[in-house]
């Protein structure tokens, strides 16, 4: 069993890891690291609750689920592979390139390994994008759409809508989507982005639209706030035929509504011959944290921190595109 401290206790803890660290014999809650106990202690009764990183750092707990706002996600990374510990970090697990080649370093010369919550390889959508594109149902693929769009057009007042490292919709939305591009096509040729804010008052990206060249193939990565109606999810587009997707995984309005092995089944449209009903895959976001298990166990990550640092590179060359109105290429 793993002894584990979760570390914050807001919407991301209590929503994407707590359930699991709870339904899955393999973890133990050893405790929380919170500035608001009453709050932990409600949920999870006597639980120990650590005022800092520190003090959950001193105790024989071997793994920490980093959950903290992004700014904080390197120097707490940093922390716990210098005690030692493993660490599942949420998504940035930093924010800049140099930020993680630093952990990387770390991590190499530590007894301690990091995984970074990239749960969205889990939703059943993707799954489904990722056979078709295996069992080349579409034929040659030309064109892959991926969005994540939101109807929000007004500012709240929380970090990651505020100024400030890590905030941002590019970080938040874009990290999931950049992240399930790379599993699927690796590193792309050249980088093009178009990243926005249009709301009134608005401090961090609240828009992107991104694009990832592939040779002639294209792949496009766009978040909006002012989308009222539903858009496709996913589009994947060959010389064969077409794939269409509408609506999110419902693994995360499963999880708001304490359900953690949701059933709730999908289906997108198929276009080859004649246009089609298909099934989408089954998600696994419980399946993630079986694996991270497994990943502790054998001590080889399931999403490294180089992933991350892919990732993260992509964001800045975006928003470098964004800024200069050109396309970069990935390896100058």
């Amino acid at each position: 069993m793993i002894n584990t401290i979760l570390v914050g206790f807001g919407f991301s803890a209590t929503t994407f890891h707590l359930p699991f660290l709870q339904e899955l014999d393999d973890f133990q809650i050893a405790g929380v690291v919170s500035s608001r106990p009453e709050d932990v202690q409600a949920v999870l009764g006597d639980v120990a609750v650590y005022a800092t990183l520190d003090e959950a750092l001193a105790t024989d707990a071997s793994l920490f689920v980093i959950t903290t706002p992004s700014h904080l996600h390197k120097d707490m990374v940093e922390g716990c592979l210098t005690a030692g510990k493993d660490v599942l970090v949420e998504k940035p697990a930093f924010v800049t390139t140099e930020e993680g080649e630093a952990l990387l370093r770390l991590e190499q010369a530590s007894d301690g390994i990091v995984n970074v919550f990239h749960n969205r390889r889990m939703d059943g959508d993707f799954l489904t994008v990722k056979r078709l594109l295996e069992e080349r149902r579409l034929g040659d693929w030309k064109v892959l759409e991926s969005r994540f769009d939101r109807f929000r057009p007004i500012v709240r007042d929380r970090w990651r809508e505020n100024a400030g490292p890590g905030a941002g919709i590019l970080f938040d939305l874009g990290s999931h989507l950049i992240d399930q591009a790379l599993v699927l096509f690796g590193a792309p040729d050249k980088v093009s982005g178009d990243v926005m804010i249009q709301r009134n008052g608005g401090q961090s990206d609240d828009g992107f639209h991104v694009t990832l060249h592939y040779g002639e193939k294209r792949v496009y990565l766009r978040s909006n706030p002012f989308i009222a109606i539903e858009a496709p999810r996913f589009e994947v587009h060959g010389t064969e035929g077409s794939f269409l997707k509408f609506g999110l995984d419902p693994q995360e309005a499963c999880l708001k509504h304490g359900e953690v092995r949701c059933h709730d089944r999908e289906t997108g449209t198929i276009v080859i011959d004649s246009e089609a009903t298909i099934d989408i895959e089954p998600g696994g976001y419980v399946t993630f944290y079986q694996a991270l298990a497994d990943s502790y166990t054998t001590r080889r990550p399931l999403v490294p921190l180089h992933d991350a640092l892919l990732t993260t590179r992509i964001i800045e060359m975006a928003r470098e595109s964004s800024r200069s109105q050109r396309v970069l290429d990935f390896n100058s």
